[in-house]
């Protein structure tokens, strides 16, 4: 065997050859072995279309516990997919198109799907080959995409289970709304800025009211006031009334209003406000809407129709003006809602939606994190977070308007439902004469179902969960909801649907998972969400760990992105310092749920350490002249003594990756092979390797021989290229064929 390393450590000739290598001899594939404990973790799914950013290096976390567990000789699994990414995938589509001078109106679902779909499919495997460049050990013959049809199947699946269970509701309901990805939202995908606006104090005759939005007093319905507030005690039950159409509203009390901000009087707009639509319900008012989906103003005085919402604040302003209905103006700095993709202002909107009940959902889930059947790391901040968001867990609204993804599995009926045939002409711009039966001999079925963009049914509209004849009427006329499932309702079901449920091998193996490690700001988006579909379909959790890892900023702490110029493209500084270098970079010096900064000289740091290692690997491979690893030399005391310390290092270091703080067993390792292994112990051998004595420098070759096996299974699972080529080159007795899968040493 050829034992010589070149002079200089090149990643480039290194790294590929050895991840083929890898990849050939089928060691990231585990095998089924029933009487073996498992260990097993899914790669949190990257956009399928994206490349790569520095956050996804994070995933160097766990390819470090997947190598562990592997060399400690369990069946371990790391399964890889990719995301079909709903919304985040149309709106880069989009921005595509904008670049065009086109814009998704200018096509039909059909043709838009398909252009989305060939988009995709031709960006699939970007950030595939991008995973292999940094060495992560995943098992590519399961990778799995989240529109697989067997993968849809199951997820429709879960949502007919649910809906035979009671659990999914169609209902009209006040939702977020961005009126320029044309959407709906969960409030979890809505950001919230501090902006300086003004607060407007109006004239409402009995009283005066403070609003931020003065061009939704047309859907006013009423006005509150604390009934605390002894200012307004004897106006309760009076009337007000709203200025420019003098249309008068009860004044009610609702222990909601702040008695502090403004006035302490709130006009009540249940169509257009959160917090005023469950005013609304709970004194059942009437809920009226001024703003339709394209933030258009509808539904009010001529003269305000059509106009932007921002157009509309500004003629409403100066029209009380006008009419002595303007109090005053102060400047505000409030927070408001904007969309976290295109950040447009969300529209709090009344519309059709379907929900599921979270209640029954979160409870269990709620439960096993309480009792410790799942673990995060870190217990104390991030436990406290899921535990606060699991208690307050509003419904969710799981279908979104767009065209990307599955369609929710419902038909209706057109004949049952004439408000679609209805909507559908108005939205043709033609004006509706006739009866219904009238219509719908006069248009044609599948140009309606062709045009259509979402549906709009009655508030209880006749509906199937299988596309068949209608069971009410037997009509054929069946349009599918054209509401895409939100693409969390697809991910939170990734560990049954990546694995099989129920049915494969894969799934009686590996289920439950062994660990999931992601970022903090998708505990709830993703993570609570698995649970609970988790323990909903199969009564068990789907992982027992949950472990945070870091955010990634810049050398400033900033967040990174495009527009503050401070990004780091991971490709870039794998070309220039290597993978291991960048593994090493974003564990070294960390703690987990905490941001950790990246620069380029954090990275160059790390590239001088595998330099390091090489040079050092180089010098004890040149000494070995004349070595035999058939036979064991006689150690000095001083040997064994250095021994025995490295196998209590060893054992430290395994304690440290049991516990999950693979920060502070990175620093261990680095501190014992620069300061001790190199500085210390390599300087000491010099003597004896260059002596006569042939005993002592056997020994001496025999001992940085160990103490380099040692250190190179060690560092392994943080820097796996340079420690598998060094690994080939060692003339060890009972050597595996590849590193990755030699023994822990312990």
């Amino acid at each position: 065997m050829n034992s010589e390393l070149s002079k200089t450590y090149e990643p480039k000739k290194v790294e590929g050859k050895i991840y083929k290598f890898w990849e050939k001899g089928g060691w990231f594939t585990p095998k089924i072995v029933p009487r073996k404990k498992p260990f097993t973790i899914l790669l949190p799914l990257p956009n399928a279309n994206d490349p790569l950013h520095m956050g996804h290096v994070l995933f160097a976390v766990e390819d470090i516990i997947i190598r562990y567990y592997r060399m400690r000789g369990r069946p371990t699994l790391w399964l890889p997919g990719g995301d079909h990414a709903g919304i985040e995938t149309q709106f880069v589509f989009e921005k595509r198109l904008a670049k065009e001078g086109k814009s998704r109106f200018d096509f039909g679902r059909k043709t838009l799907y398909k252009m989305i779909s060939e988009f995709v499919e031709k960006n699939k495997n970007i950030n595939r080959e991008q995973l292999k460049k940094l060495g992560f050990s995943l098992d590519w013959t399961r990778y799995h995409y989240s529109l697989e049809p067997n993968i849809v199947k199951i997820v429709f699946d879960t949502f007919r289970k649910l809906h035979r269970d009671g659990l999914i509701y169609r209902g009209e309901r006040i939702v977020n709304f961005c009126t320029k990805c044309g959407t709906a939202f969960s409030d979890l995908e809505v950001d919230y800025v501090e902006k300086d606006e003004f607060l407007y104090y109006l004239d409402y005759t009995t009283l005066q009211i403070a609003t931020t939005r003065p061009e939704t007093i047309f859907a006013d319905v009423a006005v509150a006031v604390n009934p605390t507030d002894k200012r307004y005690k004897n106006l309760i039950g009076k009337k007000a009334v709203i200025p420019l159409i003098n249309k008068e509203v009860p004044i009610i009390a609702d222990k909601r209003i702040d008695v502090n901000f403004g006035t302490g009087v709130l006009k009540v707009t249940p169509g257009h406000d959160t917090t005023d639509y469950e005013i609304g319900q709970t004194h059942n008012l009437e809920t009226i809407t001024i703003i339709d989906k394209n933030g258009r103003m509808t539904n009010l005085p001529e003269k305000y129709l059509g106009l932007t919402v921002k157009t509309a604040r500004e003629k409403t302003i100066n029209d009380l003006e006008k009419a002595e209905k303007l109090v005053k103006t102060e400047p505000l700095k409030h927070s408001i809602g904007i969309c976290y993709r295109c950040k447009t202002t969300i529209e709090p909107l009344i519309m059709p939606q379907w929900f599921l009940k979270i209640g029954p959902l979160a409870k269990p889930a709620l439960e096993a994190v309480e009792k410790e059947r799942i673990k995060i790391i870190p217990e104390k901040r991030f436990k406290k977070m899921y535990l606060n968001w699991m208690r307050n867990v509003r419904d969710w609204n799981i279908g979104r308007q767009i065209v990307w993804g599955p369609q929710i599995p419902v038909w209706y009926c057109l004949d049952c439902n004439p408000d679609i045939l209805i909507n559908f002409i108005n939205k043709k711009g033609n004006k509706i004469n006739g009866t219904y039966k009238d219509l719908k001999d006069k248009y044609n079925f599948a140009e309606i179902k062709k045009g259509l963009q979402s549906l709009s049914a009655s508030k209880n509209p006749v509906y199937s969960l299988e596309e068949k004849a209608c069971q009410k009427c037997k009509g054929k006329k069946i349009l599918q909801e054209t509401d895409t499932f939100d693409t969390w309702f697809l991910s939170g079901q990734w560990p049954l649907t990546a694995l099989g449920y129920q049915k494969s091998k894969d799934f009686k193996y590996f289920y439950p998972t062994s660990v999931l490690d992601t970022l903090w700001d998708i505990l709830f988006f993703w993570v609570a969400r698995m649970i609970m579909f988790g323990l909903y379909l199969t009564k068990e959790v789907p992982f027992k760990i949950v472990h945070i890892h870091c955010r990634v900023v810049d050398e400033n702490g900033q967040k990174m992105s495009k527009s503050k110029g401070n990004v780091l493209d991971p490709m870039d500084m794998v070309q220039k310092y290597g993978a291991d270098a960048l593994r090493m970079s974003v564990i070294f010096g960390t703690t987990p749920g905490t941001d950790i900064c990246i620069s380029d000289n954090k990275i160059r740091g790390m590239r001088n350490f595998a330099n390091k290692i090489w040079n050092a690997s180089r010098f004890v491979l040149m000494n070995l002249k004349g070595f035999d690893p058939k036979i064991k030399p006689k150690l000095t005391k001083k040997d064994k003594k250095i021994l025995r310390e490295l196998n209590s290092f060893s054992k430290e270091i395994t304690k440290l990756m049991d516990s999950f703080k693979f920060y502070q067993a990175a620093e261990k390792i680095y501190h014992y092979f620069w300061h001790i292994f190199c500085d210390k112990i390599i300087e000491e051998e010099k003597s004896r390797l260059q002596g006569s004595n042939k005993k002592e420098k056997e020994a001496s070759q025999y001992l940085l021989l160990q103490i380099l096996k040692t250190n190179l299974e060690l560092l392994h699972p943080f820097i796996p290229f340079i420690t598998e080529e060094i690994y080939q080159k060692l003339p060890i007795k009972n050597k595996k064929k590849c590193l990755m899968i030699e023994n822990w040493p312990v």
